[in-house]
């Protein structure tokens, strides 16, 4: 597990980093689906940009200021809306730099030991469970794993589509 502030803010840096290199250049495809029962890649980052519901960095930010007691996690939607389904590209990223600056703005505010004491409990729908989440493991599991995974989806695209 990444707990040190520090590693959050680097790993989080290079996640936004690989996630805008990988949209380079599809504004024409982002809605291409490699078969019918797959995710195009604007439903993937509506998806991460919106898991758990108001975003990562509103959950953390909840978490570490203490306002935050519970939420709720759907992991198999897309999150889209007729709003985001005629979005270009520019307004894409733009929502990824607010989500990002999100979580720039609330690990800037917290200290190493606030990641790793400071928790809320997460209901995770899908699957019906719940646990307590600290802020550390919420950027471990949301964020990082599960962006990863997402991620990897994204770059498979990209390499069908020889973009």
């Amino acid at each position: 597990m990444t707990t040190g502030k520090e590693s959050q803010q680097d790993r989080a840096r290079g996640i936004r980093e690989e996630l805008l290199d990988l949209l380079e250049g599809m504004d024409y495809c982002l809605d291409w689906k490699p078969d019918p029962g797959s995710w195009s890649v604007r439903e993937i980052v509506y998806h991460l940009l919106d898991t758990p519901e108001g975003g990562v960095h509103t959950v953390l930010g909840g978490i570490l200021s203490g306002g935050l007691a519970e939420y709720e996690v759907w992991a198999d939607r897309t999150n889209m809306t007729p709003e985001r389904q005629t979005c270009d590209l520019e307004t894409v990223l733009a929502d990824i730099s607010d989500l990002f600056r999100g979580i720039e703005t609330a690990l800037d505010a917290c200290s190493d030991e606030d990641l790793v004491t400071k928790s809320a409990l997460a209901h995770l729908k899908s699957y019906d469970r719940e646990n307590q989440r600290t802020a550390a493991e919420l950027l471990d599991g949301v964020f990082a794993r599960h962006w990863g995974e997402h991620l990897g989806q994204i770059r498979e695209i990209r390499e069908t589509l020889g973009v």
